[in-house]
């Protein structure tokens, strides 16, 4: 009963926290990295994925460190939360160019680019939920069909000043 009183007092401590979030901003600065934003997003991927396997391996001992869970639970559902920020506050807001219906090639692309983004906020959302893989699958084909929509073939790798390796 201690260790779940502890649990819960700890997860809610963490959620009424004040949370900091680092989007690019919304001045028209011109200053875009589209492809370091798409790395980013794999790396939070693939922080999601280790957070999954790290809480179901601690789940699954005869003596769980709740700790230790509870600190894989906010790490998965950080990394899943900034997902959401750089596709809402950077893609959406920002990159994305609303297309209008009647220009059929740049609406089907607009639509394509909505979709993929929005299977991304959404797979993003289950990720937090629950500790099932399917959703790092889905949050990795999701992203390869944005990248595919957005740059039209898979982008040269760059560095962070946009010059090709």
């Amino acid at each position: 009963m201690k260790k779940l009183t502890l649990l819960l007092s700890a997860t809610i401590l963490i959620n009424f926290l004040p949370k900091v979030s680092l989007a690019h901003c919304e001045v028209p600065c011109g200053i875009y990295n589209d492809e370091l934003r798409i790395e980013l997003i794999k790396e939070h991927i693939q922080t999601i994925e280790k957070a999954m396997n790290q809480i179901t391996k601690l789940q699954s001992k005869e003596t769980i460190n709740y700790n230790q869970v509870v600190r894989w639970i906010n790490t998965k559902e950080t990394h899943a939360t900034l997902i959401q920020d750089i596709v809402n506050q950077y893609f959406l807001t920002q990159r994305v160019k609303f297309a209008i219906p009647s220009d059929k090639e740049k609406y089907s692309t607009y639509i394509n680019q909505l979709s993929s983004l929005h299977e991304l906020l959404v797979f993003s959302m289950k990720a937090k939920q629950s500790t099932d893989l399917k959703y790092i699958k889905d949050l990795n084909t999701a992203l390869a069909k944005f990248e595919k929509a957005y740059f039209g073939v898979k982008p040269h790798r760059h560095d962070l000043q946009g010059k090709h390796k």
